[in-house]
């Protein structure tokens, strides 16, 4: 019954991404001479691709302590990794950010294209250079105001539970003295694993923007990176 039902949500998914790139390209165009940091095409992204996890009957997710997230200031936010919807729900945060996000998402038709339309951020994941190019670019987007967005376990979770964290998203923070906002997520691995596309279960996600933390609370970008993870993880043992 699930296999039935994931061929066709993922079906509906492809046949509406068309719409919604041409519309961005449209709203890009149009804001372009006004709106450098591109907030409005951000927020239209986080609406449409929302809309995905509302239009799936067997997905809920509810979002806890969004007035913690900026409407305009730098910020470092982190979000531990389970399932690739895990995009479509923190696109529920409603708040201007850029993703940084694996270089070869931005080479998916339609998809990928809306993340160059938005000025997401690539990195080629082992690259030295391309993680020097990403880490320039998160400088400049936080020297704009433009909060930046990272995975900082580097992957997915293959079985749900939380992994190490890489440092760059902490170093970042401690080099620019931004503030690091730890989320929280939980739920989406139940329903797509990190293989496959097949859903397996009903989602009840929760995505719990915790609260920041002052880069120079912290001695070393790696007491900064620990503070944080386990700011999540004891957010995560509470439900």
């Amino acid at each position: 019954m699930l296999a039935a039902f994931s061929i066709l949500y993922w079906a509906f998914f492809a046949l509406t991404l068309p719409i919604s790139t041409a519309l961005a390209l449209v709203i890009r165009v149009v804001t372009a001479p006004f709106d450098r940091r591109r907030v409005l095409l951000h927020l239209f992204t986080c609406w449409w691709a929302y809309f995905y996890v509302l239009a799936n009957p067997i997905w809920r997710c509810r979002i806890v302590g969004r007035d913690r997230l900026p409407w305009r200031g730098p910020a470092v936010i982190v979000v531990n990794h389970l399932s690739v919807v895990d995009i479509l729900v923190l696109h529920g945060l409603l708040r201007p950010f850029k993703w940084v996000s694996k270089a070869s998402n931005f080479r998916i038709p339609f998809l990928g294209w809306n993340m160059v339309l938005n000025g997401y951020v690539p990195v080629e994941r082992g690259a030295a250079d391309s993680a020097r190019r990403m880490m320039a670019r998160c400088r400049e987007l936080l020297r704009e105001g433009s909060p930046v967005l990272f995975f900082p376990e580097g992957t997915r979770s293959e079985d749900g539970k939380l992994q190490a964290f890489k440092d760059g998203a902490f170093r970042l923070a401690r080099e620019t003295g931004v503030p690091v906002i730890p989320v929280a997520l939980s739920g989406t691995h139940e329903t797509l694993p990190k293989h496959g596309f097949v859903l397996r279960n009903r989602m009840k996600a929760v995505v719990q923007v915790l609260e920041p933390i002052d880069p120079s609370s912290c001695a070393t970008s790696t007491a900064l990176r620990e503070a944080a993870r386990d700011a999540i993880a004891r957010a995560l043992e509470g439900r």
